[in-house]
């Protein structure tokens, strides 16, 4: 078994922002010295004194002892020469994503390290087969892919080039764990894993935005409280910066030959171009001016109380919002995929369909549907849309009876998937093509969004849980409405569903 780096072994880290100076102080905290290196002599002093006070912020919360901090601290030493790394046995850049600054580094560095020294790049997005090319030595390049900030987010991409040689990537794949970090491994293709799977998470928002199925406020408040992600996509984007956010979408979009997944949003386009960036420029989605108003959801407020509630087909999706709709001996009505019928409404979750397309292949009027929840009992808001077709005293009667279960109701306008299945149905379908091209294996992708980005739950076990047949049905009824290459569905979630095999 490939064992980590010596913690007797020197760390170069070259690149003083925020990400270097966080990868310099994980391996500082690991016992290693680290010889923390940039052009900007400014930045240097900057990141020393960010990592003593980051770690005296340990010390004061009881994390690290007295002792550990200081040394912690005095291991890493400022350096203003690149020839000053020539005893490092790993070397990490985190300077500017261009591929032409990190393939001189590394030309430079090659003259400068050890045969032995592993030269690793924190990009996020380049590939590493092209920043090795030039190389004498590509086989000792790897992608250490830390997320910011790197001394509490838990995950690291080891990423492969072609010519990465396994000990190279086992080796940096022990240390990231020696360090208290959950590494996964990953082939080099654009976005590597999180990069690339999460796009959805932000493009079915824009999405959504953009076809005026609800405005950003509410697409949040959906996306926290029914669908369980820490943030909404658009507060998100606005931490991020726009500017950020964009170009990454742009860099995966063209990387990939213009497939129509990744597509770039006007929208958000717009926002870089009139410079509203999000909380750094003081405003992106929303307005963080000091007397800006705190964005607030819509709250359905056309509610009545309904006189008779008959619950639908027992099914594991369903069962949760039927137990908070009524009792378990109500009546019951087997029509296929009918959560309930409440009066002369009949409540059904998303399938992918408008609830106006559904109301059509049903011949019933009054369709009613709510949204995707990651826990349906204990959901605090649901999401709810209504057929066109459908009379204003049934829908009333639904969302009265959605609110009296507990529920914040949601409104939006009749749009294909809503918000949260359609965004968690395209996050399962980016995930296994991820597998199914080799990119990763399942375990990892889903501990992947886990650890980098936070989800409630990986893709792929999320889209088990929601049913892999379910899923693809959306992803069939999305690809049929809007006619678009966009929504295809990946070649494993068809063959798992049709020979009844798991990602897991």
């Amino acid at each position: 078994m490939t064992q980590a780096i010596q913690t007797s072994a020197i760390v170069g880290v070259i690149g003083a922002g925020a990400m270097g100076a966080g990868i310099a102080q994980v391996a500082a905290l690991a016992g290693h010295t680290v010889l923390l290196y940039d052009l900007d002599a400014k930045a240097l002093d900057k990141a020393h004194i960010g990592i003593a006070t980051n770690v005296q912020r340990l010390i004061d919360k009881k994390k690290l002892d007295q002792a550990t901090g200081d040394n912690a601290v005095d291991r890493v030493r400022i350096v203003t020469n690149l020839a000053d790394l020539r005893t490092a046995a790993l070397v990490i850049e985190a300077v500017a994503e261009r591929l032409d600054v990190k393939r001189a580094l590394f030309g430079e560095l090659e003259s400068i390290v050890t045969p032995e020294c592993i030269l690793a790049t924190n990009t996020s997005s380049i590939s590493i087969t092209a920043i090795a090319a030039p190389l004498k030595h590509p086989s000792r390049v790897v992608g250490m892919h830390f997320f910011n900030p790197a001394p509490l987010m838990a995950l690291v991409e080891v990423v492969r080039g072609l010519a990465t040689s396994d000990d190279v990537a086992r080796t940096v794949y022990a240390t990231s764990a020696a360090w208290g970090k959950q590494p996964v491994h990953a082939k080099s293709t654009p976005g590597f894993i999180v990069n690339r799977v999460a796009r959805p998470f932000y493009a079915e928002a824009l999405r959504v935005l953009n076809e005026q199925g609800a405005d950003a406020a509410s697409i949040d408040a959906v996306m926290r409280n029914s669908g369980g992600f820490r943030m909404g996509p658009f507060e998100l984007m606005d931490l991020i910066g726009h500017d950020v956010n964009f170009a990454v979408t742009q860099s995966v979009f063209n990387a990939y030959f213009n497939d129509p997944r990744f597509t770039p949003s006007l929208i958000q386009q717009e926002l870089v171009n009139a410079g509203f960036l999000g909380r750094k420029s003081g405003r992106g989605f929303y307005d963080y001016g000091a007397d800006a108003a705190k964005p607030v959801a819509r709250i359905e407020t056309h509610t009545r109380t309904p006189s008779n509630i008959v619950l639908g087909e027992s099914a594991p999706l369903y069962e949760h919002p039927q137990a908070r709709l009524a009792d378990a001996s109500a009546k019951r009505n087997d029509m296929p995929g009918l959560v309930a019928q409440i009066d002369d409404a009949y409540l059904f979750v998303t399938d992918g369909r408008t609830a106006t397309e559904r109301a059509h292949a049903l011949g019933i009027d009054n369709i009613v549907l709510i949204d995707l929840a990651l826990d349906y009992a204990h959901a605090p808001s649901i999401a709810i849309t209504r057929a066109r077709q459908c009379d204003d005293d049934a829908y009333a009667a639904a969302a009265g009876a959605l609110s009296k279960a507990g529920y914040a109701v949601v409104p939006m306008n009749d749009i294909a998937g809503m918000a949260v299945m359609r965004t968690v149905a395209m996050l399962v379908n980016e995930a296994a093509d991820a597998v199914n091209q080799g990119v990763c294996t399942s375990a990892d992708l889903d501990l992947a969004m886990e650890k980098g980005v936070n989800y409630p739950l990986g893709p792929l076990a999320w889209g088990e849980r929601i049913g892999i047949a379910r899923i693809h049905d959306v992803l069939l009824n999305l690809a049929a409405h809007y006619g678009e290459d966009r929504y295809r569905a990946s070649p494993l979630i068809s063959a798992l569903r049709y020979s009844g095999q798991r990602f897991h």
